[in-house]
């Protein structure tokens, strides 16, 4: 059938899908009748990236999707986002008023999927694990639970954290793969486990295929021992690497594949939505994925927050998003995207609309010389084709200006993200998929010490004052007045300077069912929704 499955959300934590998939006459690809899902998301291990899906490393969308099918996380966060819910926990919460102490039972009989008992030890180590290893975590994931003060365990079910201070977004941080629980005796304290392998306790065990050092396939099988509250659809699904959007495309035309997702291209989407197949449905979903040029603050060339306003003031976000990603993109005037409480739109209220001249005065007033030089680096391989295209428009806009004479450079991810936590680029190109759907978590891995992006900017006022503040507040919309200052400091220092926000698109064989779940909207997969048949 032809059809268009579209989940819109009403407000953030309550989201429905208009339509589930329904059933029909639909491809194979898969071993076994396993379920086959094409991604563009690439894996390899290197000296800069050793260990992919180890907790303690992995912070990237790509990595958690596999994380996220093998092992299991206390708290969770419910279909359509919302409050996290018990997972491998049977109870969780705060027993203080001060949001200091947070208490979990786990279910009774949890297994790893070997067999062994999974005990509040368990627990223990895998959070400290990736509190303490003793090496220099380059990826920042170590962030998540770095407040995380003790760890005390009450026989084998219970664990108590006791947190250094207040922190209402912590049963989100819980539910993070960051927080997977691995067992003790299968993983160093304080060694990274180098390579693919995964040994957890969660929906799916997983066995990677790789070829000259690149993953290019993973089986999930589902796991016997399971227990949880997930409830898996499929008894196996293949995930497989592919090196382009077109060739996964063309693998899903075929019936290769049943499902293609991270990442599809802005033509693939609209030919999908103009052109519907007979067989194969394109699913859109919300999403809070943020792309954003980050600024080496200590870089002569942008270390005047002169430079960087003038950038602020020139960049056209309107004609960017819908110039290469069409109505899959819209302009995002914060770090905070529209739909998450909290949101304001900082950029718009200081710079308005895009003025050179402003920006020419700008840099007047700091006795800039122009055009000032400047390399836009952004990476090849790890946000889609199309970034490409966002940078050459980025270029073309800032060089029309007379104010800029701006190169750009790409790299492999590989490369890329390891050259920017030294500090060796002065502006470069990422890309957010949020941790947990709160504003914190669009605020704090930017602005913290010992941040994502191995940023020297600090404002004292945002860490010592408006992050706590906001911390303490277990009603959210309550937090809401800190969050909207921290937004408009950072408007007025730009160490970051968001540029869109995007949708999220699935496309899949019509007899698979689950799919507009399969995605959160931190654009990790939930492969266990995925079943074949017919819904609706």
């Amino acid at each position: 059938m032809n059809r268009k499955t579209l989940v819109l959300p009403a407000v953030i934590g309550l989201l429905a899908p208009a339509l589930a998939a329904c059933g029909g006459a639909g491809g194979g690809g898969g071993d076994d009748d396993a379920i086959a899902v094409g991604t563009t998301d690439r894996f390899a291990t290197s000296a800069e990236v050793p260990a992919p899906f180890d907790p303690a490393y992995a912070y990237d969308a790509g990595s958690w999707s596999v994380l996220r099918q093998t092992l299991q996380t206390l708290m969770i966060m419910p279909r359509g986002d919302g409050d996290p819910e018990p997972e491998a926990a049977e109870r969780c919460g705060f027993t203080d008023t001060g949001n200091e102490r947070y208490e979990c039972t786990l279910r009774k009989g949890l297994k790893f999927a070997d067999g062994t008992a999974l005990t509040a030890a368990d627990v223990k180590f895998s959070i400290e694990r990736v509190r303490d290893i003793k090496i220099k975590n380059p990826s920042g994931s170590d962030g998540l639970v770095a407040n995380v003060d003790a760890i005390e365990t009450q026989g084998d079910r219970g664990v108590v954290f006791h947190l250094k201070s207040p922190d209402a977004t912590f049963p989100y941080k819980l539910a993070t793969p960051t927080a997977g629980i691995i067992s003790k005796d299968k993983y160093s304290k304080n060694k990274l486990r180098d390579g693919f392998d995964v040994d957890g306790s969660g929906p799916y065990t997983a066995q990677h295929e790789v070829k000259d050092g690149q993953l290019v396939k993973t089986v999930f099988s589902k796991n016997a021992n399971y227990k949880g509250a997930l409830t898996p659809k499929s008894d196996k699904i293949e995930m497989r690497n592919y090196a382009s959007t077109e060739a996964m495309g063309e693998a899903l035309e075929s019936g290769d594949i049943d499902m293609m997702t991270r990442t599809m291209s802005p033509e693939q989407i609209k030919h999908l939505d103009e052109n519907p197949s007979k067989n194969i449905e394109l699913v859109e979903m919300p999403g809070l994925e943020i792309r954003y040029l980050g600024f080496n603050t200590d870089a002569d060339t942008v270390k005047s927050k002169a430079v960087r306003q003038a950038m602020a003031q020139v960049v056209d976000r309107g004609a960017l998003a819908s110039g290469v990603y069409g109505t899959a993109a819209e302009p995002l005037f914060s770090l905070v995207p529209t739909t998450v409480t909290g949101h304001t739109n900082s950029f718009f209220n200081k710079y308005g609309n895009p003025s050179p001249a402003k920006a020419r005065a700008l840099l007047q007033r700091a006795d800039i010389t122009t055009p000032v030089k400047l390399t836009l680096h952004y990476t090849t391989d790890h946000y889609g084709p199309a970034t490409k295209k966002e940078f050459e428009l980025l270029q073309k806009q800032l060089n029309a200006s007379g104010l800029f004479d701006v190169s750009i450079k790409g790299a492999p991810w590989s490369t890329f993200r390891a050259a920017e936590q030294k500090g060796a680029y002065d502006v470069y190109g990422m890309g957010w998929f949020p941790d947990f759907p709160d504003a914190d978590n669009f605020l704090a891995p930017f602005l913290d010490k010992n941040n994502f992006l191995g940023s020297p900017y600090e404002n004292s006022t945002i860490n010592e004052e408006l992050i706590p503040h906001s911390r303490r507040e277990a009603d959210r919309l309550t937090a809401s007045k800190s969050i909207k200052k921290i937004q408009d400091i950072v408007a007025e220092d730009v160490p970051v300077l968001p540029l869109w926000q995007g949708k999220q698109y699935i496309a899949a064989r019509d007899d698979v069912t689950g799919v507009e779940w399969a995605l959160n909207s931190s654009s990790n997969l939930q492969l266990w929704e995925l079943g074949r048949g017919v819904s609706g």
